[in-house]
């Protein structure tokens, strides 16, 4: 065996044990003055070999990884990466591709063409759509947006990327009172500002009033519209009626744009999909891998109905760039970085493994568990806030002092790790159901751990 390859073999046997370990181990890391002093903050002159530095890497950093892989962390929407799909990373990064077109990886762009064609059919959104691999869902959001601001505003015969915003017409961006904060963040990434945003009021779930959202739409200017809706509120999981407010936007002559980080998901299983109908009518959406797809970070999908539009709102190119020239949109015409890891290759190892129905149980299997979970704190005296209709569940054990309390508890006693959310002017515990490893045996251990760190908390 070479040196190479005893290092890899090392590496790969380091990262599988400490998968292997995470059903049993404690969810939280250690404290950071336990374990930081190992660290050796000095850069030395001299090189290290390599099975050196991985020696130190494993010893240094050990005692302050968080078993976000594992089963039983519910502060986020994060999904450990599934087996072949951790795999795939580990020889991708071996394969050390960069997936900016065709010529520079052939098996990059393969690898994304079948996976996106893949991703599509789970989703259920139109064949032709185009698919950019990006890091997440603010990476996606802002694309999308990117595609979203480059059409309404050539519609208006306006040459943004050419001619920038400054005396541009005036793009009105409508979205939910409750839409993700990366919506206001790529609004301000892209030029518009946060002050742009024209809000509507949500329903008592958490959802985008059509009613409301029509209202919106009919008493501003009419010219260059953006409506951004959502597939998975952050805190209740409720789903925005997409059909109606397609419908809605559409009739206004609005660009409608999904921010579906997780809740995208739910078209992939029958037992959620009436949760997002009309999604396909829709003409961009954001979603995520590394949450409900439990691929490793960083991988989201920004998809867009007309990808010559999507191409020509990232689309760079220059003399020594091999490959760009193409009339047909390339990887590197999708996103708006050119020096990236190939993510095709573990997206393309989840579905495989997966398969559709694979998907879709991972997906209702979650939405079940969350059920088990809000069931069996509400059984023990909690107070379940939201209607559990995705995989996200909020709950309270009395005021907003206590509930911070509890949380802070339950995170330092280390069965599980959960977080808190303000929501309607309320502090609550949020808990989120994602991992493909997560049991209802992990459910149960962590219900008895909440209630029992609540009762002993004042």
């Amino acid at each position: 065996m070479t040196e190479l390859s005893a290092l890899f073999h090392r590496a790969a046997e380091i990262a599988a044990q400490h998968r292997e370990g995470l059903p049993q181990a404690p969810v939280h890391a250690a404290e950071p003055m336990t374990w930081l002093h190992r660290l050796d903050r000095t850069m030395r002159d001299d090189p290290t070999p390599a099975d050196e530095v991985l020696s130190e890497l494993v010893d240094s950093f050990t005692p302050g990884l968080m078993a976000t892989a594992g089963p039983r962390f519910f502060g986020f929407v994060i999904g450990g990466a599934l087996p072949a799909a951790t795999a795939a990373d580990l020889v991708a990064v071996g394969w050390d591709q960069c997936a900016f077109n065709a010529v520079l990886s052939p098996a990059a762009a393969a690898a994304e063409q079948v996976a996106a064609s893949w991703l599509l059919r789970v989703l259920g959104l139109p064949p032709g759509c185009s698919v950019g691999f990006v890091t997440g869902a603010q990476g996606a959001n802002t694309t999308c947006l990117a595609t979203a601001r480059h059409h309404v505003l050539a519609e208006a015969g306006w040459d943004v990327e050419r001619d920038g915003l400054g005396g541009a017409p005036v793009v009105r961006v409508v979205a939910g009172a409750e839409r993700h904060a990366t919506i206001d963040r790529a609004l301000r990434l892209l030029g518009f500002g946060s002050a742009v945003l024209e809000p509507v009021a949500a329903k008592a779930d958490g959802a985008i009033d059509v009613g409301r959202l029509d209202a919106v739409l009919a008493s501003g200017r009419a010219g260059p519209t953006i409506v951004c809706v959502q597939a998975g509120n952050v805190n209740t999981g409720a789903c925005d009626d997409l059909l109606s407010a397609c419908e809605v936007a559409h009739h206004h002559g609005a660009w409608v744009h999904v921010d579906g980080a997780f809740g995208l998901w739910a078209a992939a299983s029958p037992a959620t999909a009436s949760l997002v109908a009309g999604l396909d009518l829709a003409d961009s959406w954001s979603v995520d891998g590394h949450k409900w797809l439990n691929v490793p970070y960083d991988v989201g999908f920004a998809i867009c109905s007309r990808p010559q539009v999507h191409a020509d709102a990232l689309h760079y190119t220059a003399a020594y760039l091999t490959g760009q020239e193409r009339p047909q949109p390339v990887l590197g015409d999708l996103v708006p970085e050119s020096s990236r890891r190939a993510r095709g290759f573990t997206v393309w190892a989840a579905l495989r493994e997966l398969g559709r129905q694979g998907v879709a149980d991972l997906v209702e299997r979650s939405c079940t568990l969350a059920r088990r979970f809000a069931d069996g704190l509400a059984a023990g005296g909690a107070e379940v806030v939201n209607e559990v209709v995705l995989n996200q569940v909020l709950a309270s054990f009395g005021d907003d002092e206590r509930n911070d309390a509890v949380v802070e508890a339950v995170q330092r006693e280390g069965t599980c790790w959960l977080g808190g959310t303000t929501w309607r002017g309320r502090r609550l515990m949020r808990i989120s159901v994602s991992g493909w490893s997560t049991t209802e045996a992990d459910v149960d251990r962590s219900v008895e751990a909440v209630l029992r760190v609540a009762g002993r908390t004042g």
